[in-house]
């Protein structure tokens, strides 16, 4: 049996039995809160009947929307949220030294992605799965820079947000 996890200070966990069972519940939490950033009625329309992936043409109020919804996400999390972005930074460097916390932190995070994979579907992506990779990078990216990174005192507007992730999905979905 486990060793149980005793914090500093010397109680018992109430929480959890191990340390590892303490940081599962941690992401786990993490994620349950960051869903609640952007709630689904605020996303937008993730699918379109009859098109798959690069069926059609690009759709300029699908990347309208997508870009609507993204940077309303970024602006929240930057204006709002901060705590739980340095949360999911902790969290995801304790996850590269544990590989059982990795395969929780991977599986929480597929819940992030597979709506934007869903979004650029809709956005007539013709490769979704590569597209929401780097989607998503550049969220991560602008998120970490401007909560950690060299950016951590200069929030961008909602406007330049939709601006920069608009030209990023351009690039993305030019035909």
């Amino acid at each position: 049996m486990p060793e149980a996890y005793v914090p500093s200070g010397g109680r018992q966990s109430a929480l959890a039995r191990t340390r590892a069972a303490l940081l599962e519940a941690a992401v786990r939490r993490l994620a349950e809160r960051e869903a609640a950033v952007l709630t689904p009625g605020e996303m937008p329309q993730a699918t379109v009947e009859g098109k798959g992936p690069g069926s059609g043409p690009r759709s300029d109020d699908a990347v309208a929307a997508v870009a609507g919804a993204l940077s309303l996400a970024l602006h929240r999390y930057l204006t709002r949220h901060r705590q739980l972005l340095i949360a999911r930074y902790e969290l995801a460097l304790e996850a590269t030294r544990r590989p059982e916390l990795r395969a929780v932190y991977d599986r929480a995070g597929r819940a992030f992605r597979e709506p934007v994979v869903a979004m650029l579907t809709a956005a007539g992506s013709a490769d979704p799965e590569r597209h929401a990779l780097s989607m998503v990078a550049w969220c991560d990216g602008v998120l970490f820079s401007c909560t950690a990174g060299q950016f951590h005192t200069a929030v961008p507007t909602r406007d330049a947000l939709r601006t920069s992730c608009t030209e990023l999905l351009d690039g993305m979905l030019r035909r």
